[in-house]
């Protein structure tokens, strides 16, 4: 019989740590703690507003900890007296050894790839943006080294042509949430045998994802240009300046042999239905784009109301 009375921290802030709570919750386990990031103010009134996670610990009736300093001798007064014997973390910060190492059954991390490739703050983004048709998510026990515990379990999950940023993270958000709910079940039952991450699979790094990270270099090739397109679409989105306005781009297409009579950055354009953009190797055409002082809106509309010089 499963000991579901464990007591269970749960760590996380965005959306992408709900349904792994919500999954927990669903299927009976002790969540005695949820550790979330503090509100933030948000938009011109400057209202706090809640993690997405504190949103839905708040509708499962769950006690809620948002420290600003995880060192601090009071949170981790408050955190020993919860008396977890596992912690949680999907999508939350670095914690210090002294939050990590509290439980007796350890603290295990959900990270979205494959370990030890793309260790990093983005490894959604990165395994887009260099082409790859595989990725995944690794449950692992932390230790010092960020990324690079023993690993309990891994899930693999294609990256198609279509994909981009947003869907493949809703693939990873809801493959993930039932492979921490595997890897807590196994764990309850003694079950798990963690193995040491195999160096030599540690290809790629990920790291942050920084406004300078999205800016179109028109000299590279109109594949590696779309891939950085896929990558960072919906958000924070590839960016390039069209008659010096920044103009974002979320949706392209590339043409590997095509060539354009323009010179490399420059806008093919008939003005009412399509835009192509001379690459260093091939034309990338776009299909949805923002440009400065306007909405996102798909190539043809924009063009009913704007012409390119």
């Amino acid at each position: 019989m499963m000991n579901k009375n464990l007591r269970i921290i749960y760590m996380g802030t965005p959306e992408f740590a709900v349904p792994a709570l919500e999954l927990l919750v669903e299927h009976g386990w002790n969540i005695v703690g949820v550790i979330t990031a503090p509100d933030k103010p948000k938009g011109r009134g400057q209202k706090l507003i809640p993690s997405p996670v504190k949103e839905a610990a708040l509708s499962l009736n769950l006690k809620i900890l948002q420290p600003t300093n995880l060192k601090s001798p009071e949170f981790q007064e408050e955190l020993k007296s919860l008396q977890a014997d596992l912690q949680i973390v999907v999508a939350f910060r670095m914690l210090p050894e002294s939050v990590w190492d509290m439980p007796p059954l350890g603290t295990f991390n959900l990270h979205a790839s494959l370990l030890p490739n793309y260790r990093g703050a983005a490894p959604i983004n990165w395994a887009i943006i260099n082409g790859d048709n595989e990725t995944g998510v690794t449950t692992f026990f932390l230790k010092h080294e960020i990324d690079t515990g023993s690993i309990i379990y891994q899930e693999k999950v294609g990256i198609l042509e279509k994909d981009d940023l947003g869907t493949v993270y809703e693939k990873l958000m809801h493959l993930g949430s039932k492979l921490v709910l595997k890897t807590v079940e196994d764990i309850a039952e003694n079950k798990v045998k963690p193995l040491p991450q195999d160096e030599s699979k540690a290809i790629h790094h990920a790291p942050k994802i920084f406004k300078e990270t999205g800016e179109i270099n028109w000299n590279k090739s109109a594949k590696s240009i779309h891939n950085l397109v896929r990558g960072l679409s919906p958000y924070p989105a590839a960016w390039t300046k069209f008659d010096d306005k920044i103009c974002k781009i979320f949706k392209t297409n590339y043409f590997p042999d095509q060539k354009t009579k323009k010179t490399i950055g420059e806008v093919e354009t008939d003005n009412k239905t399509y835009l192509k953009v001379q690459t260093g190797a091939g034309v990338l055409e776009i299909f949805e784009l923002q440009l400065e002082g306007k909405k996102r809106m798909k190539t043809d509309e924009l063009l009913r109301g704007y012409k390119f010089s």
